[in-house]
C-alpha cells in the first residue's frame, strides 16, 4: 500500500524562504525579476506596450507595480500556489528562455522580510484577481476590482524587524544594485533611478575613462588594464578588470554576473580559468544558467565552454602585450609574479602561456626564458641564493650562464620547463663543473709545486677537503670551496648520524654508501696570493695561510661552518697572529 508524503508547508515556506538565499537583500531582486518577466511576456504579444516598474514605499510598506502581462485566476492558482511544479508554468509560457525566473519560488523570498504577501493581478480582456498568501502557507484568492491598467502589484507589510529593508535609502540602493542594466523605466516613489546602460556597451573616446570609473566605484580599485569579453555561444558580453595588486593564486577569484541584465551576484566563482586569478571580470550574459538561489552558475557544459572561451580571450590579452607594449607586461608580471609562477608551477596552460616572459636572476643579470634560449638551449641553475652568490662571479670568468633558482619556485619552474619547450634542456647545475673549465697548469709548474700541495692537503685532511690548484679567472679570488651533491649529501648525513641517538645512529648508518667524493678547495694559481704562499719555506706558516683561505672561502659561499671547521679556522687565525706580531721577549709579570 503507497501513500503519499506528509508535507509541512510550513516548513517548506520557511526553508525556501529563509535557507535558499543567503540575505533578505535578494527579496527585491525576486520581486523584479517577477516583473521583468511579466513585461517581457506582454512584449512577446504587444511590441508596444509600456515597460515600465514603479516602486512605493513608505511607513513600513512597499508595493511594486508592473506593466506586464498580469494572470488568470487559474494561472495565479498555478504560479503562485504550488510549489515545485514547472509544467503549468512552461504552458502558461515563463519557462522560455528569455525569462529571467525559471523556478516559480522566488516570491516565496518576500517572506523573509514580510508574513503576508498581497497580489493583485489584471491581464488584457480577463478579471482581476486578488491573492494573499501567508508565511504560515496559507493564502486565499478571490475577484477584485479592475486596476487602471493591465499588470501587477505586490504588496509587503514589514515583519517584526525587517523594517530597514522597506526605508526609501535602502530600497533604491537595491534597485541600483540588481536592476542598474535592465532596459526598463523603474522608478521609486516617482524618481527614476536606473538608466539601463551596460559601461562597456559606450563607445567613444570616454569609454576607457568610464570604465576605470565604473571599477573604482563598484569594484574598489583602479584596473591595470582592461580587457573587453564577448562570447555569442552564451550571449555573454563584459570586461576583465586587471588587478593593480597581487593577488592569491590559491583563492578562488569572484565576479560580478548579469543574468539578462538582472545582477544574478557580486562573487559568482567559476566564470573564468582557475589561472585567470589576476582579474576580476563583469559580464552580462543570456545562456549561462542559475543555480536555483541565482546566486550562482550552474556548472554545465555551457559554462565550461564559455570558461575555455574567454580563457582563450585573456591569453591573446597576454600575447598581444608581450608583441606590442613587453615593458607593459613586464610591469603585469612584476605585479602578479609570485602568483603567475605558482601557478604556472602546477597549470600547464599558464606555464605555457607565460613561459617566454618569466625573468631569472642570472650571473649575467636578469633574463626571460626567451633571452636565455637565445644563448643556449641547456639552462643550468642552482637552487639557493647561497650557492648562487658563491659562483655567480667565478662562473660569469669562465663565460658560464648560471640561473639562480634560490628564490621562490623559481628552482622548480626551471625544472618544469622542458614539458612546454621540448627543445630546450634544464640542469641543475653541479659546482664541480666548474673545476673543467678552469685552466690545468703545465707539468713544470705542477711538479714544482707538489710539495707546497702536499703540505696543503696535510692541513685539510682533518675536515676532509681536498686541495686542488687551478687557474682561472677572476685572479682577485685566491680560493674556492667547491662541493658536489653526493658529497654535499654524504657530510649532512654522517653529521646527523653523530648527533642522533643510538637506534637512528645505525638506520642513518645504513644509508652511509661512504661516498669517497669529497668537497675541493681550489686554489687559484693566477692569484698573487696564492703563489706567495706557494713559494713560502716555512711549512707551518703555509699550512696556517691555507686554512685561512679555507676559512675565508667557506664564509664568502656561505657554506655551514661545523665545529672542525671552526677550531681549524681558528687555530689559523691565533697561528697567523702569533707570527704577525713580532715576540723579542715575553714580558715579565
Amino acid at each position: 500500500m503507497s501513500e503519499n508524503f506528509q508535507v509541512d508547508l510550513q516548513g517548506i515556506v520557511d526553508l525556501l524562504s529563509n535557507h535558499l538565499y543567503s540575505s533578505p537583500r535578494v527579496y527585491l531582486r525576486e520581486l523584479l525579476q517577477n516583473a521583468v518577466d511579466a513585461i517581457t511576456a506582454r512584449q512577446s504579444v504587444e511590441p508596444d506596450a509600456p515597460r515600465r516598474i514603479d516602486v512605493q514605499t513608505a511607513d513600513g510598506v512597499l508595493s511594486i507595480a508592473d506593466t506586464g502581462i498580469g494572470l488568470l485566476p487559474d494561472q495565479v492558482r498555478e504560479l503562485l500556489a504550488t510549489i515545485g511544479r514547472s509544467s503549468k508554468r512552461d504552458e502558461i509560457g515563463f519557462a522560455r528562455s528569455e525569462f529571467l525566473g525559471q523556478f516559480g519560488i522566488g516570491l516565496l523570498s518576500a517572506f523573509m522580510v514580510a508574513d503576508e504577501i498581497e497580489v493583485v493581478t489584471q491581464p488584457a480582456g480577463g478579471p482581476a484577481t486578488h491573492w494573499v498568501g501567508t508565511a504560515d502557507g496559507r493564502y486565499a484568492l478571490s475577484a477584485t476590482a479592475d486596476r487602471a491598467e493591465t499588470g501587477t502589484t505586490v504588496t509587503l507589510k514589514a515583519r517584526r524587524g525587517a523594517e530597514q529593508w522597506y526605508k526609501h535609502a535602502t530600497v533604491v540602493e537595491l534597485i541600483r544594485l540588481f536592476g542598474a542594466l535592465l532596459p526598463i523605466e523603474i522608478r521609486v516613489n516617482g524618481e527614476q533611478v536606473t538608466d539601463g546602460k551596460a559601461p562597456w556597451e559606450n563607445t567613444g573616446a570616454m569609454q576607457r575613462a568610464e570604465l576605470v570609473g565604473y571599477a573604482q566605484d563598484k569594484l574598489g580599485f583602479t584596473p591595470f588594464d582592461v580587457i573587453h569579453l564577448n562570447n555569442p555561444g552564451a550571449g555573454l558580453t563584459g570586461v576583465a578588470f586587471v588587478l593593480p595588486f597581487a593577488a592569491n593564486p590559491a583563492e578562488r577569484a569572484t565576479h560580478r554576473v548579469y543574468l539578462k541584465r538582472m545582477l544574478l551576484a557580486e562573487n559568482v566563482e567559476g566564470l573564468l580559468p582557475d589561472w585567470a586569478f589576476f582579474v576580476r571580470a563583469v559580464i552580462d550574459t543570456s545562456e549561462l544558467r542559475p543555480t536555483a538561489s541565482r546566486e550562482a552558475l550552474f556548472d554545465d557544459g555551457t559554462l565550461e565552454a564559455t570558461r575555455d572561451a574567454l580563457g582563450d580571450q585573456l591569453r591573446g590579452w597576454l600575447v598581444r602585450l608581450g608583441n606590442t607594449d613587453p615593458a607593459k607586461l613586464d610591469r603585469f608580471l612584476s605585479i602578479h609574479q609570485l602568483g603567475v609562477k605558482a601557478l604556472a608551477l602546477h597549470d600547464d596552460e599558464m606555464l605555457q602561456l607565460v613561459h617566454r616572459w618569466l625573468r631569472f636572476e642570472t650571473n649575467h643579470g636578469r633574463m626571460t626564458t626567451a633571452e636565455l634560449q637565445q644563448r643556449t638551449n641547456q639552462i643550468r641553475y642552482v637552487t639557493t641564493v647561497e650557492e648562487f652568490r658563491q659562483l655567480a662571479a667565478v662562473a660569469a670568468a669562465q663565460q658560464i650562464t648560471v640561473v639562480n633558482g634560490g628564490y621562490t619556485y623559481d628552482s622548480e619552474l626551471l625544472a618544469r620547463l622542458p614539458e612546454v619547450v621540448p627543445e630546450l634542456s634544464t640542469s641543475r647545475f653541479d659546482p664541480t663543473e666548474l673545476s673543467t673549465s678552469f685552466d690545468s697548469l703545465d707539468p713544470d709548474t705542477e711538479l714544482r709545486l707538489r710539495p707546497f700541495v702536499q703540505l696543503a692537503q696535510d692541513a685539510l685532511d682533518p675536515v676532509g677537503c681536498e686541495v686542488v690548484v687551478r687557474a682561472f679567472e677572476p685572479a682577485g679570488l685566491p680560493a674556492l670551496y667547491l662541493v658536489d651533491r653526493s658529497a654535499q649529501f654524504a657530510s649532512e648525513l654522517r653529521a646527523t648520524k653523530d648527533r642522533a641517538d643510538a637506534l637512528w645512529s645505525q638506520v642513518l648508518g645504513a644509508l652511509d654508501t661512504q661516498d669517497d667524493s669529497r668537497p675541493q678547495l681550489v686554489l687559484n694559481y693566477r692569484s698573487p696570493l696564492v703563489r706567495r704562499m706557494a713559494s713560502l719555506n716555512e711549512g707551518e706558516l703555509t699550512q696556517l695561510a691555507v686554512e685561512g683561505l679555507y676559512g675565508h672561502a667557506l664564509m664568502l659561499g656561505y657554506h655551514p661552518i661545523t665545529p672542525a671547521d671552526s677550531a681549524l679556522v681558528n687555530r689559523s687565525f691565533l697561528g697567523l697572529l702569533d707570527q704577525a706580531v713580532p715576540t723579542p721577549e715575553d714580558p715579565t709579570p
